[in-house]
């Protein structure tokens, strides 16, 4: 499965950074890891993968699992989550959105998967 197009509508429609969606789409898919992990799997510094992880647990799509191991919380709730506080900090009604509530759907097999190896 390809994760551009996520990846895309994460930046689009929720209006994360680049490194936020493919640090997203990381934990989402293949489950909980450190900041380290994260960095040497996106090929990008431990300080931009930390930085990321937290941004990400600050807009409640992750939770710390120790200070330095994050893991996603379940898509279907994240996404919606994510674009409500997107909403608030850019002062516009929330209303339901079809594509946000597709980036949901799209990762709930993968989540699950992850998590029942």
């Amino acid at each position: 499965m390809s994760y551009s197009g996520i990846e895309k509508d994460l930046v689009s429609e929720i209006c994360l950074d680049a490194i936020q969606a493919k640090v997203y789409l990381l934990v989402t898919c293949f489950g909980k890891m450190s900041f380290e992990s994260i960095a040497e799997k996106l090929k990008i510094s431990t300080n931009d993968a930390k930085k990321a992880s937290q941004d990400l647990m600050s807009l409640g799509a992750f939770i710390d699992i120790s200070p330095t191991e994050f893991e996603a919380m379940h898509p279907r709730f994240t996404a919606v989550n994510m674009y409500r506080k997107m909403c608030e900090r850019q002062n516009i009604e929330f209303k339901r959105n079809k594509i946000v509530d597709n980036i949901g759907v799209m990762l709930e097999k993968p989540y699950d998967d992850a998590r029942t190896k």
